[in-house]
């Protein structure tokens, strides 16, 4: 498999993680529960694996946030951690252009720019999460403490 982005920033720090991947069938509606979808592809704990949701304020600030695929985000807490008036999803169509990852491969890891962002508190219950590898049908399984380290996060309750 070739090299994402996410993986050579992890090989130059060198952390260590593990490649795994899944057949993708192009199916990422968020209404769909497609990061639940991967990890029973993937036979894994939904509560391990850690999707990425990019998202803007009201003064067009960009924030990444990351919680476990069977959770959903609390917009509430969202905006209290980023302390903003509003936020909401960015577009799907603008993602690939803000983060250089497309919608279903977004990582948390080597986007295009350096965004705030906040992960989910209970990442730090599980020995290992996973997280997209940054394309479809790819996820890198890695320590929790070396994803914080590497996208220097904030640890917040942010789900409901």
């Amino acid at each position: 498999m070739k090299k994402t982005n996410a993986m050579r920033i992890l090989d130059g720090l060198k952390i260590p993680y593990e490649i795994l991947t899944y057949d993708d069938d192009g199916e990422h509606k968020l209404e769909l529960g497609a990061a639940e979808m991967i990890a029973s592809k993937l036979k894994i704990n939904p509560a391990a694996c850690f999707k990425t949701i990019v998202m803007r304020n009201e003064s067009k600030q960009i924030f990444v946030f990351c919680q476990s695929a069977n959770a959903q985000i609390n917009l509430k807490k969202a905006r209290i951690a980023s302390n903003s008036k509003e936020i909401s999803s960015v577009k799907p169509e603008e993602l690939l252009a803000l983060t250089g990852y497309v919608r279903g491969g977004c990582s948390p890891i080597g986007m295009k720019k350096k965004f705030k962002t906040f992960i989910d508190s209970s990442i730090l219950e599980h020995e290992d999460i996973y997280i997209s590898a940054g394309v479809r049908g790819c996820q890198l399984k890695l320590k929790p403490s070396d994803l914080v380290k590497t996208v220097e996060a904030t640890l917040v309750d942010i789900v409901l």
